[in-house]
């Protein structure tokens, strides 16, 4: 009989591709690895690794293996979640991969769901970008991600993994609110509000400075297309993936940019929030291994961001600034 732990060890090497990654995700060390795997090779009677370089690569007959051992583990945490499921009360850890703006908005209302009504279940929240969360869901680090979507770009489909909606998050235009004093060198000086006084477009904003998610983002690569269809190239002067970090350049007047709803986790926005073209908005949504979306703890976690997302009222959009008097 085959070691189901030394033959996961074998399809995390697939996942993963090399044994410092294995190692890192399952806490063990780089020659334990080695050792475990070695042992499978004994036990199989065939080679199951052969060295390319520095990196080790599966022969076909670990390929065969991996594909084997990928089904054994989903029967398993199927049979695990139907056990749970018998049980009278929800209990367990259940661990979830959030991206920022749902870590700000959802969570902190949803765990409190949590918190009274399964008070057994143990609940952990790390924040992933969309794209490494589903993989990790993949490969057995979560077992729940929320994830974003933008228009015109769609996530990568796992086949092991499921798909439910959540919401959809309008998208909008962020300007800076009008200061009660003027920051020098910003979009609220007196020759920024000369600037600021006909913004009413996308293209208004054409000639303004911009912050943005960086490169290769979904979000970047939406927004810059966005602005390339209204004519123009935007003036990227800040890059980052904290959307707290958007709200303050565009706050202090330092910049302009595209914001989620969300963001404001149902509050008064801090910013002028104005209308694109085409009314464009994200698609919020959680994804689960088939073989564990009926466990009772990934079940009332999702209901809880549905409950959750209910709450989160949209804010406010405001007409273009007046002129300064």
């Amino acid at each position: 009989m085959l070691d189901v732990r030394r033959l996961r060890l074998l399809r995390e090497l697939k996942i993963r591709g090399t044994l410092a990654g294995v190692a890192e995700a399952l806490a063990y060390s780089p020659s334990s690895v080695s050792q475990q795997l070695a042992l499978l090779e004994k036990e199989v009677g065939v080679p199951l690794l052969h060295k390319v370089g520095r990196r080790v690569q599966l022969t076909p007959q670990a390929e065969i293996l991996v594909e084997h051992t990928t089904h054994l583990l989903e029967r398993l945490e199927r049979a695990e979640a139907e056990i749970t499921a018998s049980l009278t009360t929800v209990s367990g850890t259940v661990r979830v991969a959030v991206f920022q703006s749902a870590a700000h908005a959802l969570i902190p209302r949803a765990l409190s769901y949590l918190a009274e009504d399964y008070p057994a279940l143990r609940i952990e929240i790390t924040e992933r970008e969309p794209e490494r969360g589903l993989f990790e869901v993949s490969a057995r680090d979560f077992d729940l991600v929320l994830a974003e979507q933008y228009p015109g770009h769609t996530r990568a489909h796992w086949p092991d993994l499921d798909r439910v909606y959540l919401a959809t998050d309008a998208l909008r235009l962020a300007a800076p609110p009008r200061p009660a004093g003027a920051l020098p060198g910003g979009l609220d000086t007196p020759a920024g509000y000369d600037r600021l006084r006909g913004l009413d477009t996308l293209e208004d904003a054409s000639a303004l400075p911009w912050v943005m998610e960086p490169r290769g983002t979904a979000s970047r690569e939406w927004a810059t297309q966005l602005c390339r269809a209204a004519g123009f190239e935007p003036d990227v002067r800040f890059e980052t993936a904290d959307l707290m970090a958007h709200i303050r350049f565009i706050e202090s007047g330092n910049a302009v940019g595209l914001l989620p709803d969300l963001v404001w986790a149902g509050k008064a926005p801090a910013l002028r929030l104005l209308h694109l073209p085409g009314a464009p908005h994200r698609t919020l949504f959680s994804a689960a291994r088939r073989s564990s979306a009926n466990r009772p703890g990934v079940i009332a976690v999702r209901e809880a961001l549905a409950r959750a997302v209910t709450k989160v009222a949209a804010p406010t959009v405001t007409n273009p600034l007046p002129p300064p008097d």
